[in-house]
């Protein structure tokens, strides 16, 4: 995964950003994918350096790039590239300081029909370098664009529209960037479930799950947190077979805190033993751009911002169905409410200095995970001098 140096070689968060980066028009055509040990990355960093130069010149910012229909097309274009759950929570908190309307419900209406078309790992079978290689993101910005999926005329820092950067774009490896007829996956946009589970929404990678367990029905089996499930998963004992739901609990921005990459949870061994590699796994965490599986993220509200997540038992029947964008705990409201009365959110690992301050003020991944004081447009005011 890590043959050179750089980042990933698989579409994880990492390359998943810099397509998100070209996408959203800011960054030059062909810039995401370009290889680290590749001479053309020298060569495009020195163009950029050029190019930054000439927008101060045409008074080019970023406020007049980043507009509303360029969150749309960076929201298709990671559907067609099976890009990373982390890119949700990243674009929104940049939507959020730019002031620009663009939430969850964006993610699924506008990814909802966008075919998966580069078979790249965790997803498929190639790597970054043969992305590259076969054209990269603006070959597959082209292909959005010829089928109605990409709106041609976002601005971007070259000065020209998306489509004036991809128009002419090649794809040079049908295997690697399929063609329209023949995706990797027919719908691969982020799914955003929502139900009495997730109220406020939770994220769901279909390129990377198993499409027997797109709609299943389980029981619980409930870690409290990141240190209950590493106490339990290995028990021999653990009350857990292969039609289970593993949920983990208050590991969101508040809960950890920080929201850490934990949310694929390892499958207990015993399960493994038996050839099962996949599981329904659901939690208020994130997961690495690089992992795969039928895996429920971002729940939200938190659990440790007493969101349904925290009230869940063990023994609970949870229903998943994605086609049906529906996340469901089948517990009665009477019960929920007995639970939720009962409930007390964990103390906090710290209760002063900078945690304090983040977990006071951060916001839910359905908004950004970003801080609450951090989000709109401040300026770029020069400050006066100190003495």
């Amino acid at each position: 995964m890590s043959r050179s140096a750089g980042h990933c070689n698989v579409m994880g968060t990492a390359s998943t950003m810099n397509s998100m980066a070209e996408a959203l028009g800011m960054s030059l055509p062909g810039c995401a994918a370009i290889p680290a040990v590749d001479s053309r990355r020298k060569v495009i960093a020195q163009l950029t350096g050029r190019r930054a130069v000439q927008m101060v010149l045409e008074d080019l910012r970023i406020s007049k790039i980043l507009t509303r229909e360029n969150f749309l097309n960076a929201v298709r274009a990671n559907g067609a590239l099976g890009g990373s759950t982390n890119a949700v929570i990243h674009l929104i908190a940049l939507a959020g300081r730019a002031e620009i309307e663009f939430g969850l419900d964006d993610w699924d209406r506008y990814g909802r029909e966008v075919p998966t078309l580069v078979d790249i790992m965790p997803s498929g079978r190639f790597l970054m370098e043969d992305y590259y290689y076969a054209g990269g993101l603006p070959a597959v910005l082209r292909t959005l664009g010829e089928h109605g999926l990409l709106d041609k005329d976002a601005p971007t820092v070259t000065g020209q529209s998306i489509w004036d950067n991809v128009k002419e774009a090649r794809n040079w490896n049908t295997e690697v960037i399929r063609t329209w007829d023949n995706p990797h996956t027919e719908h691969g946009g982020i799914v955003i479930l929502r139900g009495n589970l997730a109220p406020d929404g939770a994220v769901l990678k279909p390129s990377a799950a198993t499409p027997e367990l797109m709609r299943h029905r389980g029981r619980a089996v409930v870690f409290e947190n990141i240190e209950d499930y590493k106490a339990k998963i290995d028990d021999e004992a653990l009350d857990v077979d292969e039609t289970c739901i593993l949920v983990l609990k208050n590991c969101g921005p508040k809960g950890y805190p920080g929201m850490a990459e934990v949310g694929n949870m390892g499958l207990p061994p015993k399960i493994l033993r038996k050839g099962v590699r996949d599981m329904v796994r659901i939690s208020d965490a994130r997961m690495s751009g690089t992992a795969y599986g039928t895996v429920v993220l971002h729940v939200c509200p938190e659990a440790a911002a007493g969101g349904t997540l925290a009230l869940v038992g063990n023994g609970d029947m949870i229903e998943l169905d994605v086609e049906a964008r529906r996340l469901h705990l089948e517990v009665d409201e009477e019960e929920l409410t007995r639970r939720r009365t009962a409930w007390q959110p964990p103390p906090p690992a710290m209760t002063s200095g900078y945690q304090k301050l983040y977990i006071d003020t951060v916001l839910q991944a359905s908004e950004g995970a970003d801080l609450d004081f951090l989000r709109g447009c401040r300026g770029a005011a020069i400050p006066r001098e100190s003495h």
